[in-house]
C-alpha cells in the first residue's frame, strides 16, 4: 500500500500532483506547509503562484467587514470581531455530553454545498489495482494553519486491492476522528456490502456528533459501489467501461 499527502500547502495548484510526487519520490507519508510547497516546485509544478481569484477576494472582504463571522473560534474573546484573539476566562466547553452519550455541539454547521469544494475519486484497473484521491481547499474562512480530512489516509479515502474503496466528504474536523474510509473498506473485508458498509461508518460518526454534515462512497473490488449520507443530500457519480457518460447517484440522509 501506498501513500502520498500535502496538507497546508499555499502558492501550488495543483495539489493531488503534489501528493503523488510525496507517495513516488519519497519515504514519507506526508508533507505540510511552505516546505511542501517547496518541495512540491523543486519536482517541476508550477509555482510560486497567487492563488487567489476575483470570487475569494470578494468573499474575504465581505467576511472582513461583517467582524470576520462567521469563524471556527470558539471559548474566545473578542466573540465578534477579527482579533487578536485570546482564551475567555472561566471554565468553557465546546460541548455538552447528553444523557445518551450524544455530543451537541454549540455551534451552527459551517459546512455546506456552498463552502466545501471537496473531490473525492476512486478508479479500478483492468488489473483489478484500487486507486483513490481527494483534493480540497479547505473550509471557507478556516482558522489559518487548519488541515481537515483531506489528506488524511482513512478518513477522506482509503483503498485497498483485496476489498475496495471509499472516499468521505462532508465536516472534516469531525470525520477525521472516526477515519470513516478505513471503517468502511474494513466493513467490506468483514463481509458487508458497499451499503451497509458506508451507512455504519457514517452512523458512527452520528451517534456521536448528531449535527455533523458528511458523506461517503464505498465501491467493493467488483465495482459495486453505494453511498450514505448525514445532514445533507450527496450525490456521487460513476463511469463504467463501456459508458460514454457517467451516472449520478442520489443519497438521501439517514434517518
Amino acid at each position: 500500500m501506498e501513500v502520498g499527502a500535502v496538507a497546508a500547502m499555499r502558492y501550488v495548484k495543483d495539489g493531488i500532483r503534489a501528493a503523488q510526487l510525496v507517495m513516488e519520490n519519497t519515504m514519507h507519508t506526508m508533507l505540510v506547509g511552505d516546505q511542501a510547497s517547496a518541495f512540491a516546485i523543486s519536482m517541476g509544478l508550477a509555482g510560486p503562484t497567487n492563488l487567489s481569484s476575483t470570487e475569494s477576494i470578494g468573499k474575504w472582504g465581505k467576511w472582513k467587514e461583517n467582524n470576520c463571522q462567521p469563524n471556527f473560534r470558539q471559548n474566545v474573546l473578542p466573540l465578534n470581531g477579527c482579533g487578536p484573539y485570546h482564551p475567555r476566562g472561566g471554565e468553557a466547553s465546546c460541548m455538552n455530553a447528553n444523557p445518551s452519550g450524544k455530543i451537541e455541539l454549540i455551534r451552527s454547521s459551517h459546512v455546506g454545498i456552498h463552502n466545501h469544494d471537496t473531490i473525492s475519486m476512486a478508479a479500478i484497473d483492468r488489473m483489478g489495482h484500487i486507486a483513490v484521491g481527494t483534493s480540497t481547499n479547505g473550509a471557507t474562512f478556516k482558522i489559518p494553519g487548519r488541515v481537515g480530512d483531506g489528506p488524511i489516509a482513512g478518513s477522506s479515502a482509503y483503498a485497498d486491492d483485496e476489498v475496495g474503496a471509499c472516499g468521505a466528504t462532508g465536516d472534516g474536523d469531525i470525520m477525521m476522528r472516526f477515519l470513516p474510509c478505513y471503517q468502511a473498506v474494513e466493513n467490506m473485508r468483514l463481509g458487508m456490502e458497499p451499503m451497509v458498509a458506508a451507512k455504519d461508518a457514517i452512523a458512527r460518526i452520528a451517534r456521536r456528533f448528531p449535527d455533523f454534515v458528511g458523506a461517503v462512497f464505498a465501491v467493493n473490488k467488483k465495482g459495486v459501489h453505494a453511498g450514505a449520507c448525514h445532514g445533507w443530500t450527496f450525490q456521487y457519480s460513476v463511469r463504467k467501461q463501456g459508458m460514454d457518460d457517467v451516472e449520478v447517484f442520489t443519497v438521501l440522509p439517514s434517518e
